[in-house]
C-alpha cells in the first residue's frame, strides 16, 4: 500500500501543510520538511512556484515570488529533494501548476519524483479529462498518486468522475476563492460539506482553503478525513521562522 492510501484509509484528523518551495530562503526546503516531521504531521505538500499562480492567495503569491526571487527551479527542487527519504518516510506531495511541468517534460518530471520518493501531484490547472487521456497510464507507470480538486460549484457529476479515477484523495476546497486563512466556515460551506459527504463516495476527502486555527481544522475534520493548511503555516514561517513550526501544529491539534 502506497504512502499516502496507508494514512487516508487509516487514519482520521489528518494534518497536511503546505509551504511553497525555496521559502523563506531557497536551501529551507529539507529544514522545512524535517521540522515537519518532527512535529508529527501526516502529509508534507511542496510547492512548486510559479509566476502565475491563479488559484492562490496574496500570501502563496508573495512566497512564490520570493521563492523565485531565491532561485528555485523545478531542477533545483529535485536535486534538494535527492536525499528526501533519508529524512521522513511521511507522504510528499507536489503541487504545482502543469506549465512548469510540460516545460520540464512530463514523463521526466515523473521521473524525477519517482527517484525522489515523492507519492503523488496535485495539478489544480490541469483538466481531468486531458489527465485521463493523456497522462493517467504514466502517472501510475511511476506509482504516482494525482489528486483533484472539487469546489462548491463542482456539479455531482463531475465529482462523481473525479472519484471513480482517483485512488488517493479528493481535495475539497472549502470555498470557490483562491487559497488564505479564514476564521471560521459560514452556513453555505457547511451546506457544501453535507453535499458532499451525502454521496458516499468511495475516495477519501480533504478539506483545504481557509484552515487557519483550530475551529477550523475541527470544523474541517468533522467532514471529512483531515485538512491542508498552507497560507496560516506560510505566515508562520515569515513570523516564527522554520523552528516554530512544532508549536504551529500544536496549536491546531491541542
Amino acid at each position: 500500500m502506497s504512502r499516502i492510501k496507508e494514512v487516508v484509509n487509516n487514519k482520521d484528523k489528518i494534518i497536511s501543510i503546505y509551504f511553497t518551495a525555496g521559502f523563506p530562503e531557497l536551501n529551507d526546503t529539507l529544514k522545512i520538511i524535517e521540522q515537519l516531521d518532527n512535529a508529527g504531521v501526516d502529509m508534507i505538500e511542496i510547492g512548486l512556484p510559479f509566476s502565475d499562480p491563479l488559484a492562490d492567495g496574496p500570501t502563496i503569491q508573495e512566497s512564490s515570488m520570493q521563492a523565485i526571487k531565491n532561485g528555485i527551479n523545478t531542477s533545483i527542487l529535485f536535486e534538494q529533494l535527492k536525499n528526501l527519504r533519508k529524512l521522513t518516510e511521511t507522504p510528499v506531495i507536489i503541487m504545482g501548476y502543469f506549465n512548469p511541468i510540460l516545460q520540464y517534460g512530463v514523463e521526466k518530471f515523473c521521473q524525477e519524483c519517482s527517484k525522489c520518493g515523492i507519492d503523488g501531484l496535485i495539478i489544480p490547472d490541469l483538466p481531468i479529462d486531458f489527465f485521463h487521456n493523456n497522462y493517467y497510464d504514466l502517472f501510475k507507470n511511476y506509482n504516482l498518486h494525482n489528486m483533484f480538486l472539487i469546489t462548491p460549484q463542482t456539479s455531482d457529476e463531475r465529482i462523481r468522475y473525479i472519484d471513480e479515477i482517483s485512488d488517493g484523495f479528493i481535495y475539497m476546497v472549502s470555498s470557490f476563492s483562491i487559497t488564505g486563512e479564514q476564521n471560521s466556515f459560514g452556513d453555505e460551506t457547511i451546506n457544501y460539506f453535507n453535499r458532499i459527504n451525502n454521496m458516499n463516495l468511495k475516495t477519501p476527502l480533504l478539506v483545504g482553503f481557509g484552515i487557519s486555527n483550530k475551529e477550523t481544522f475541527n470544523l474541517a475534520c468533522e467532514n471529512s478525513k483531515g485538512a491542508i493548511i498552507g497560507s496560516a503555516y506560510i505566515n508562520n514561517l515569515k513570523i516564527n521562522g522554520i523552528s516554530g513550526t512544532k508549536s504551529f501544529i500544536q496549536k491546531l491539534t491541542n
